[in-house]
């Protein structure tokens, strides 16, 4: 949209009173931002703006976050980069929730993606902030802007020893066009970015101040708690909601409806005065459900038997390279290995749940702790039919999502009770509802093959990724017998740069009734755990010690991705003490993998112990380039560090008759604080451009468990999970 508007209206639509200074983005035509400032009073105003600085002339500074923090700590992140730039410190701003609108630009919390996209055009806010206070303040005191520098929130002339506050100049600053050379800080000069600073959110968090979506309540809201068909995809056959109607409270029983994206399914809803009241109301109801074929194909066993049937097929290449077949059948030693990733549900600690208020004039508005406010804009316009313009989403702190708050199903949900109860209607889903009814992290198939020579070089390697297409079934991808790009990443000579000269990687196709999305790293929590169990397969048939056979591989491979690598498993031989001996019954296991722009590599050390083993420790080596703050970095880290070892040795989703079998934590675990081994992590440090945090570190952790299991217990796992403690092939 590139509809004009005037500057008063602009600043009437922001909220501001119209004194300070306001810099943002505004989209240009090619997809790119250009920076702005939204007070000059000649500007072009549109209403692709994207507000991220406020400064008001009562000294009032204000930054925006506009990716949603479910604790992986962007409501810091996005503020430091501009503060760095803008010579602030985090005491002295207020932070502010982006709304969803389109002004604030892309808002999905995903794909580790906050600092990476925003690292350099938010420094650069800051920045020209800086620079405009600056000539402002040597305007007025007519000596040269380099005599000026900035320093917490004031200017200072050097000579004279004179400062004036930003407050103080901002009504002047914001009739400067924005400079168009902005010159960022080099990493050396940084005074927040990198320190490890408290965050601000946490004391909120400690204290119970903090609103996350379950906190939130409006006027004459009512509550809803839903039945959904234990099958997923099972039609109403009958209600019987005698009983329920008789809880005190009920106010309604309706058919309800579940929208996901690649089909809508049938729902009873209870809607009651106070939640309670709607659980109990559920509880009594009596519904019969047709399941229809669903008994027969949501079924985990038999889609895996489906798996391994398309295993036998072509893949659709990702990377090919030489003549898989013919080194393979001419070399010595052979290998073929088949590795199995389950479903698995993201269990946030929060559940699912929003508000919706479908209003008399046909707008909407939402509270709800989503990954993305825009898309839930997106969502909800497109589901009522109505302008996005009419579509408000407030956004409170989320009780983690791990990907699964991506997932609108239930603020559709929401939506269209309101619509039907004309009122405020708060849907809450429960731990059970969150198992049972997914989406899911895809199960998933590696279908290995690799072949070593007798000097021990590694001469074919072939992996085959078989599963569901997030972008088949959630965004309707008309992938048909193509690969599925985005489940290339970490296993493509792009991010797994072993030099290898007979390679195929592939991928194919299996659909499932079963709802998938993404999962806490996505396509590389399952991928990884074949590439680099296998590699360590290789390793062991060639008879050399598996984290040099890594770099053997790597030792003439070209470009910045192979050198990282080298590097990150050079640190991680050092840092963990690799080639010191190991006491009897130990071993010791490694893997590394490039996700979301960043390499991380595990070592595992673990002892056998009866028929299992017990893990002594984890040394971790994240090389993520330059960070925001390195203490969040190493929590991200211990989170996948959890994550990993969940979906390694914790629970699986298995679908029989066309139903989950896990319904709650007593049967979907995950890692407990006391099973959490030691971890030692390192941050590489260098000057490279940031990668993601919040997810590159749990795809390396099942292979490297695995692999030391290997070399402690001679067991090869090839199948996830598995009993830590009683170990079987």
């Amino acid at each position: 949209m590139t509809t004009s508007i005037n500057r008063r209206d602009f600043l009437r639509a922001a909220g501001l009173t119209g004194t300070g200074l306001l810099l943002g983005f505004s989209a240009r035509a090619n997809g790119s931002a250009q920076l702005v400032n939204l007070t000059e009073p000649n500007a072009v105003l549109s209403f692709e703006l994207h507000p991220f600085i406020v400064i008001e002339n009562t000294g009032s500074i204000t930054l925006i976050n506009h990716r949603p923090d479910m604790g992986q700590g962007s409501w810091q992140a996005v503020p430091m980069m501009i503060a760095e730039e803008l010579e602030v410190s985090l005491d002295q701003i207020k932070i502010r929730q982006s709304d969803g609108l389109r002004k604030y630009g892309d808002q999905l919390s995903g794909g580790s993606s906050t600092v990476r996209t925003g690292w350099k055009r938010l420094r650069e806010a800051g920045a020209a902030a800086r620079e405009m206070f600056r000539q402002t303040a040597a305007t007025r005191w007519n000596v040269p802007v380099d005599e000026c520098y900035a320093e917490a929130g004031t200017i200072k002339h050097r000579p004279s020893g004179k400062s004036l506050g930003y407050g103080e100049l901002a009504d002047d600053a914001s009739k400067l066009t924005v400079p168009q050379k902005i010159t960022l800080k080099s990493k050396k000069d940084f005074k927040l970015l990198g320190k490890p600073l408290p965050r601000p959110d946490v004391p909120s968090k400690v204290t119970g101040k903090a609103v996350f979506g379950m906190d939130v309540s409006v006027p004459g809201m009512l509550y809803a708690s839903i039945e959904h068909s234990p099958a997923i995809h099972g039609k109403i056959v009958s209600i019987n909601d005698a009983a329920a109607k008789k809880i005190p409270g009920v106010k309604a029983v309706l058919k309800a409806e579940r929208p996901m994206p690649h089909r809508t399914s049938e729902a009873v809803a209870v809607i009651a005065t106070n939640y309670w009241a709607a659980l109990q109301g559920r509880r009594a109801l009596q519904v019969k459900w047709d399941n229809g074929n669903y008994e027969q194909t949501m079924d985990s066993g038999r889609y895996t038997a489906r798996l391994k049937e398309a295993a036998k097929k072509p893949a659709a290449p990702y990377h090919t390279a030489g003549d898989v077949a013919a080194a393979f059948e001419a070399a010595p030693k052979k290998l073929e290995a088949q590795y199995e990733t389950p479903f698995l549900a993201h269990a946030p600690m929060e559940p699912e749940v929003a508000i919706a208020h479908v209003k008399e004039d046909g707008s909407c508005e939402i509270w709800a702790p989503v990954q993305g406010p825009d898309g839930a804009i997106q969502s909800v316009s497109a589901y009522l039919k109505i302008a996005p313009e009419k579509v408000k989403v407030n956004v409170p702190f989320l009780g983690g999502a791990f990907g699964r708050k991506a997932y609108l199903d239930f603020v559709l949900e929401a939506v269209y009770l309101s619509q039907q109860m004309k009122a405020p209607v708060k849907v809450v889903w429960t731990r059970e509802d969150d198992v049972t009814q997914g989406p899911f992290r895809p199960a998933m198939l590696s279908a290995m093959r690799g072949a070593v020579d007798a000097g021990g070089n590694l001469v074919a390697f072939e992996h085959k990724l078989i599963g569901e297409s997030i972008q088949r079934q959630v965004f309707k991808a008309p992938l048909g017998e193509k690969a599925d790009d985005w489940a290339a990443e970490a296993i493509t000579p792009h991010e797994s740069p072993y030099q290898i000269p007979n390679a195929m990687m592939g991928w194919r196709t299996v659909e499932t009734d079963i709802p998938i999305v993404w999962w806490r790293s996505v396509y590389p929590s399952n991928s990884s755990f074949g590439h680099e169990s296998f590699i360590d397969e290789l390793a062991h048939a060639a008879g050399k010690d598996p984290l040099q056979f890594r770099l053997d591989l790597l030792q003439n491979a070209e470009g910045e991705v192979a050198g990282r690598f080298r590097n990150v498993l050079t640190q991680l031989r050092e840092k963990s003490g690799w080639d010191a001996p190991l006491k009897p019954g130990q071993g010791k296991g490694v893997a590394i993998a490039r996700s979301f722009g960043s390499t991380c590599a595990h070592a595992f050390f673990v002892t056998k112990q009866g028929s299992g083993v017990k893990i002594d420790r984890v040394v971790s080596v994240l090389d993520c380039g330059m960070y925001v703050n390195p203490d969040n970095v190493r929590a991200q880290t211990e989170g996948n560090i959890v994550y990993g070892l969940t979906a390694a040795i914790k629970s699986p989703v298995t679908f029989s008759d066309g139903r989950a079998n896990q319904t709650n934590f007593h049967d979907y675990q995950v890692l407990r604080f006391h099973e959490m081994p030691k971890a030692d992590i390192h941050l590489v440090e260098n000057e490279e451009a940031p990668g993601g945090v919040g997810e590159p570190g749990l795809p390396p952790i099942a292979p490297a468990l695995c692999n030391a299991i290997f070399a402690a217990a001679g067991v090869r796992i090839r199948k996830l999970p598995f009993d830590i403690t009683n170990l079987t092939a």
